[in-house]
């Protein structure tokens, strides 16, 4: 069959299949009993298949205040040219869309499918979307790590293993995730980018032989560091303008990969040590996975009389016994400097998150679920 015979002409919205000719006439001819979600998705195909030149894409508000931001078409063409070029997809392949499409994440998704001709089907997001779709057979998919976890602790790991490649961001995958990932043939590529990049400019490999703790940057994406050490780019999908992050990264000389290290607004400063919070979460995680405890949890600083800031963990549930309390402060004390470990342990019932699902730290400290059990050293 040639690729022309293979071109699709709808998609699947939650089930139900739309086709291109009427979503260019949206809102007409469409079902009356269309939810909010798919109002929303449907109007942005309706803008992409007319040929629209700009669109007004919100930032997700994980680390500020969410705000718009105006991208050109050219910018998300380019975005979606270079990962279409790097897993080699084309006309005929199946795309699964189960990440939010009102965030850059799930709107590029959209773009690719477009762009390479790919079967497209869009579920509503949820924890587990594969039951949604238990039939289908995909070739590319994206999960925040919350939907992968529960991907494969329902067994859906044979279906994974049938696609080309799967990508996974929107938060930081936990050391027990990246151990579960191992398990897979497909590859698995954590994402790095944001809104004003159009998506990813650089993706790390999880698992196979060429796993790696460094971000491999795309073909014709210029990185370089500010004088703070954080990430800037340049590139098309930045419509050539230069984007200063605030992301902190150990830059390979060859200036094509780089190690991350953690957020400059992330850093606490304790006593006039600056502390990288990433780096703390990452041994508190290790420690509670090594303690058999299923526990969220991050590191913020706190306001202190004498040190400034304090290295505070917040950790989600119900407070640890004494003894877990123990076992746990004995492993941190191992592994971190005098003042990198946690001063205080507060305990929430549950994290808050942003409507793109990524965890608000601000909200979650903010928020009236702290629990009054801290534990203070």
């Amino acid at each position: 069959m040639s690729a022309s015979n293979l071109l699709p002409d709808s998609l699947l919205l939650n089930g139900r299949e739309f086709r291109y000719q009427d979503i260019q006439q949206y809102p007409a001819n469409s079902p009356t009993d269309l939810n909010g979600y798919e109002a929303r998705v449907l109007d942005f195909c309706r803008q992409w298949l007319n040929g629209a030149q700009e669109f007004g894409l919100r930032t997700s508000g994980s680390t500020g205040k969410p705000q718009l931001v105006q991208m050109k078409r050219r910018q998300l063409e380019a975005s979606a040219r270079r990962t279409g070029d790097y897993f080699d997809l084309g006309p005929g392949d199946r795309m699964l869309v189960c990440l939010n499409c009102e965030f850059v994440g799930g709107i590029m998704m959209l773009v690719r499918a477009f762009e390479r001709n790919m079967h497209l089907t869009i579920v509503e997001p949820q924890a587990d979307p594969m039951v949604l779709v238990p039939a289908a057979t995909f070739d590319f998919a994206s999960f925040v790590p919350l939907q992968l976890r529960e991907v494969l602790a329902n067994g859906h790991g044979p279906r994974l293993n049938r696609m080309k490649a799967i990508l996974v961001g929107g938060a930081s995958v936990e050391k027990s995730l990246e151990k579960e990932v191992q398990k897979l043939k497909v590859p698995v590529y954590l994402t790095y980018g944001m809104t004003e990049t159009a998506s990813h400019i650089a993706l790390r490999r999880l698992n196979g032989p060429t796993v790696s703790p460094y971000y491999q940057v795309l073909p014709g994406i210029h990185v370089g560091q500010d004088d703070r050490g954080c990430l800037t780019v340049r590139a098309d999908v930045t419509n050539d303008q230069l984007i200063t992050t605030n992301d902190r990264v150990n830059l390979q000389p060859e200036n094509h990969s780089f190690e991350w290290l953690g957020r400059a607004d992330f850093v606490i400063n304790s006593g006039g040590v600056k502390v990288q919070a990433e780096k703390v979460e990452l041994v508190l995680e290790v420690a509670l996975t090594e303690l058999g405890l299923s526990r969220r949890a991050f590191v913020a600083g706190r306001p202190d009389s004498r040190l400034g800031e304090q290295v505070t963990a917040v950790v989600e549930g119900a407070p640890l016994s004494s003894h877990q309390q123990q076992l746990l402060l004995a492993l941190l004390t191992e592994r971190l400097e005098k003042y990198e470990r946690p001063r205080e342990f507060l305990y929430v019932p549950q994290f808050r998150t942003t409507a793109s699902g990524k965890l608000d730290r601000l909200s979650t400290l903010r928020g009236q679920g702290t629990a009054p059990h801290s534990h203070q050293r």
